[in-house]
């Protein structure tokens, strides 16, 4: 986790300084350069300077100018050289005698390790203690989120119980009977209808059709298949504690498949694949009506009269 945020670290101060990044080692570079050295070493001769010098993963010695010095994974020394801000994540560095940070150093995970004679004139910060309160601080705002999206969920799932309940019973009744069609069928809708919006995409007079396909009506569908799924799981619930399925409108069905399925979500891919299979229904429904299946001849309905009870 740290190897990653310092990667991604590493990589806004390079795009932020917006100058050409080396990933080498060389025994000189010449001034307004940034160094990133990707396990390897580095080696910055007195009177050199640099930007930036990001160590991956790798070793490097300073003994010239570094305006920030970022070390990932790995180790630095300043030997008689300057930093003018230093970060260390998940690395070690070492102020040598006669080194100087004129800002501030911090750390996420890394050591520092300052000799007498070296100077840091900024302070020196733990990062740790700040994720950490940031963390704190972020889980109310989760919780509040997926209370919110429970709700909105409860919601949802109680207007399509009332007015689409007959289209509700379809879909359950597809998944119940034809679970490998409707996996299919979700499966193919993940993979054609993406692509097929971003085709659109690509053309001028299509490009807005295919980017609410992709970002607006997708999602939708996407959500009604996960309210479809949550209200086949309640109508089974329901179905073990009571002995028989709910009739009508499925309101419980909704309640308790939404608020079964939200919490079982925490589970990773329960929610992805109870979606798919709601999403594949839909899908699979919504071509039988475009195009029904042509009934077998031997299920062809009878022409005959039903003779009359005596």
């Amino acid at each position: 986790m740290h190897r990653l945020i310092g990667l991604l670290a590493a990589l806004i101060l390079v795009l932020g300084i917006g100058v050409s990044a080396t990933v080498a080692a060389e025994p000189s570079y010449p001034a307004d350069r940034v160094l990133v050295s990707v396990n390897g070493t580095a080696d910055v001769a007195a009177g050199d300077d640099l930007d930036a010098l990001v160590v991956v993963g790798g070793s490097a010695t300073v003994r010239g100018d570094v305006q920030d010095l970022v070390i990932v994974g790995g180790s630095a020394t300043l030997s008689g050289g300057t930093a003018e801000r230093l970060t260390v994540i998940d690395g070690s560095a070492t102020l040598a005698g006669g080194s100087t940070v004129l800002g501030d150093v911090r750390t996420l995970g890394g050591t520092v390790t300052q000799d007498p004679g070296s100077t840091v004139q900024g302070s020196v910060q733990r990062l740790d203690a700040d994720l950490a309160a940031v963390g704190i601080l972020l889980i109310p705002m989760f919780i509040l989120l997926f209370i919110g999206f429970g709700l909105a969920a409860i919601v949802a799932g109680l207007v399509v119980a009332a007015f689409g309940a007959r289209q509700v019973r379809v879909a359950e009744s597809l998944i119940t009977r034809e679970p490998g069609q409707v996996l299919v069928a979700g499966l193919i809708g993940m993979v054609v209808l993406p692509l097929v919006s971003v085709l659109v995409m690509m053309t001028i007079v299509g490009a807005p059709v295919g980017f609410a396909m992709l970002f607006i009506l997708l999602p939708l569908i996407a959500f009604a298949g996960w309210i479809v799924a949550a209200i086949w799981i309640g109508d089974w619930i329901l179905g073990r504690l009571r002995g028989t399925a709910e009739t009508g409108r499925p309101y419980r069905a909704a309640l308790v498949g939404v608020i079964a399925l939200a919490f079982a979500g925490i589970v990773p891919f329960v929610s992805a694949i109870a979606t798919l299979f709601g999403f594949g229904a839909l899908l699979l429904m919504a071509w039988r009506t475009i195009r029904p299946p042509t009934p077998a001849v031997g299920d062809a309905p009878s022409t005959q009269p039903t003779p009359s009870a005596a």
